[in-house]
């Protein structure tokens, strides 16, 4: 594992491209990097470190001599290809949900449980939700001091969470109004253009969308919390990358704004930016294509006791997904 062969699985998709990026920017140790995606894709050619890399086709039989194989093609890809590198002797690190809460499989974001990394029986490990990680970058230095109760929380999620098509509806949406030509929306159920949609992925029987409670289960397993409480809205805006959450978050020991800042100091991956004086604090500009999250307008909850309210911000192609594999996979 010193040099490994790694693979791209999904390599010319957004979070693809974004994972060939932070292995180049980081000086990944690899000897051997293979691409890997569609039918559609294949014959593709991809840069990486100056050399061009063909694209070759996904098949059961492509993971031969690969070490670790790193997966953004979806969750039906994941559960019909990972099976195979696994059994090929690769660890697979699966950014899909699709095996985020077997409990065969860890779940894992490094600055926070980097151990769990270590014990993988079905030789997969798992990236959490966007959202989850986001968050979690800000709650889990103050759950280590103080002890987390509950969360609620509301996402303000970029389009290109969406993928491509996510951006391409927005920019079409943009130019028809600015025209003054009529559009159908057919990414979002309603306009997204100069609008916010209160839905992120499907309803569940409970009224709350599958993204709603990933935050609840995927928080519970990586902080090995099971009796954490979560209550979350999602919401889709019309900005193009990074997403933001507003957390209220309750505590088993008092707590303070002062205590929260110093408790953030030296912690890897989150800073904080939040002087109201200078009316400084994250927007999602400030951390597009950025690998740390950042958190601010940290305040005394006045309903709750032991609580405080945040905001934080987090390129969620980058650190919610393209980033936390890479970082799995130098921890391997």
């Amino acid at each position: 594992m010193n040099h490994p062969h790694v693979a791209i699985v999904g390599a010319t998709g957004a979070v693809g491209v974004e994972m060939l990026l932070c292995l180049e920017q980081r000086n990944f140790p690899l000897r051997k990097l293979t691409l890997l995606a569609s039918a559609r894709s294949a014959g593709k050619t991809m840069t990486f470190r100056g050399q061009e890399i063909l694209v070759e086709e996904l098949t059961h039989e492509s993971f031969a001599g690969i070490d670790i194989a790193l997966f953004s093609a979806g969750g039906g890809i994941s559960l019909e290809f990972a099976p195979s590198a696994a059994a090929a002797g690769a660890v697979v690190i699966d950014n899909s949900s699709a095996f985020r809460m077997d409990a065969g499989v860890p779940l894992v974001v490094p600055e926070i449980n980097p151990a769990a990394a270590k014990d993988r029986p079905r030789g997969i490990i798992a990236n959490p939700n966007c959202t989850t990680i986001i968050s979690l970058m800000a709650l889990a230095p103050l759950h280590a001091a103080f002890g987390l109760r509950s969360i609620i929380a509301s996402t303000y999620q970029a389009v290109s969470g969406s993928g491509a098509q996510g951006i391409l509806e927005l920019e079409e949406q943009m130019n028809a109004i600015a025209h003054g030509q009529p559009f159908t929306p057919k990414v979002y159920p309603r306009q997204i253009a100069f609008n916010v949609i209160p839905q992120v992925d499907a309803f569940t029987e409970n009224g709350y969308t599958k993204e709603e409670l990933k935050m609840l289960h995927e928080g519970r397993k990586i902080l090995g919390l099971p009796e954490l409480r979560v209550s979350c809205t999602c919401v889709r805006v019309p900005v193009y990358r990074s997403h933001s959450v507003s957390i209220t978050a309750q505590f088993e020991r008092p707590v303070d704004p002062a205590s929260a800042r110093a408790i953030y100091a030296g912690k890897p991956g989150i800073q904080v930016v939040d002087d109201t004086a200078t009316k400084l604090f994250p927007v999602p500009l400030d951390t597009t294509g950025k690998d740390d999250c950042l958190v601010g307008r940290i305040r005394q909850n006045l309903v709750l006791d032991n609580a405080l309210d945040l905001w934080v911000v987090g390129d969620q192609v980058r650190k919610g997904a393209a980033l936390n594999a890479v970082q799995i996979a130098e921890i391997l």
